[in-house]
């Protein structure tokens, strides 16, 4: 499973916040390929992986809009009711703590996706790899 930089965005929570990240981003020509977004303590945290974080940066950038980047798991599940769960405990046998989790979907394939945000990203893309290739 491919490692890869999610963006963190804080603003205040208030309407209209996550339409600015997002029209912020498409003029940049940026696709948005997984999201959450949640309020924390009266601000507006959002979560995005992106298929370019650098032109994502830019363009949020020029719109005064400042985010940091995270190292998360990407996986992509075909069969999302059957691979999550296995996924997630194959993960916890391992000690591997999930701070968090989000999906979306593949840009060209369609495909679901699952981002897991957990301190060693690394260890756990090759947990999750070889799940994949076991399965396989």
């Amino acid at each position: 499973m491919p490692k890869t930089e999610e963006l963190i965005i804080q603003m205040e929570d208030q309407p209209g916040t996550l339409g600015t990240v997002c029209q912020a981003m498409a003029e940049g020509g940026v696709t948005i390929v997984a999201f959450e977004a949640f309020p924390l303590e009266g601000r507006s945290v959002i979560r995005a992986v992106v298929d370019d974080p650098a032109a994502a940066k830019m363009a949020l950038d020029a719109h005064r809009i400042y985010c940091t980047q995270a190292e998360v798991v990407l996986a992509e599940f075909p069969r999302p009711h059957d691979e999550l769960g296995n996924a997630a405990c194959r993960l916890g046998e391992a000690g591997i703590n999930i701070d968090y989790a989000y999906s979306g979907t593949h840009p060209r394939t369609k495909a679901p996706l699952i981002v897991f945000g957990v301190a060693d990203a690394g260890r756990a893309a090759k947990i999750l790899d070889q799940m994949a290739a076991e399965a396989a």
